[in-house]
């Protein structure tokens, strides 16, 4: 899973929504927009996390003279060493951190549903926000038929017609 900035908000309101509704969670009076941010803080965090971890891997890459077709690898080698979550485990590493924030906010008065019960409800919240990133790839490389693949200038366009889908879907 990739987290986007712009999906927060809505991941963190739809999280408290649902503990509500469903009767798992009891909020103190007035709290709903402190529970809500105390979601968000978790996600920001993480995001802050991964942006540091990307920094230091491009930082590392140009100082050892890496080349670029071993990001993965260095990212995956630096993330573990840094316990970072990637992949499907960044929603596992998400929905763990907010069960365990129930249990210590002030926002949150009471909680009636068990840990489990909760896990499995917040993480299909998580994965309904779950962005297809190859149908993404797939409409920008729709919106860049005439120029060659393999280039410098697909990269370039490939580059541009990704951020524009992004950009239109409201992920950036």
């Amino acid at each position: 899973m990739k987290l986007y900035r712009a999906k927060v908000p809505a991941i963190a309101e739809e999280c408290v929504r649902r503990l509500v509704e469903d009767g798992d969670i009891e909020l103190a009076d007035g709290m709903k927009e402190e529970a809500q941010k105390d979601f968000e803080a978790i996600m920001d965090d993480f995001l802050r996390r991964d942006s540091a971890l990307r920094e230091e891997i491009r930082d590392h890459m140009s100082t050892a003279g890496i080349p670029y077709d071993r990001y993965g690898k260095i990212r995956s080698q630096l993330a573990e060493e840094r316990d970072h979550p990637l992949g499907d485990d960044v929603e596992r590493f998400l929905v763990r951190q907010f069960v365990e924030n129930l249990m210590i906010t002030p926002a949150i008065e009471e909680v009636y549903a068990d840990d489990r019960a909760i896990y499995k409800k917040l993480m299909e919240v998580v994965k309904s926000h779950d962005v297809d990133e190859e149908e993404i790839r797939e409409e920008a490389r729709g919106k860049i038929k005439n120029v060659s693949e393999g280039t410098v200038d697909y990269e370039i366009a490939m580059r541009n017609a990704v951020r524009d889908v992004k950009k239109r879907r409201g992920l950036l």
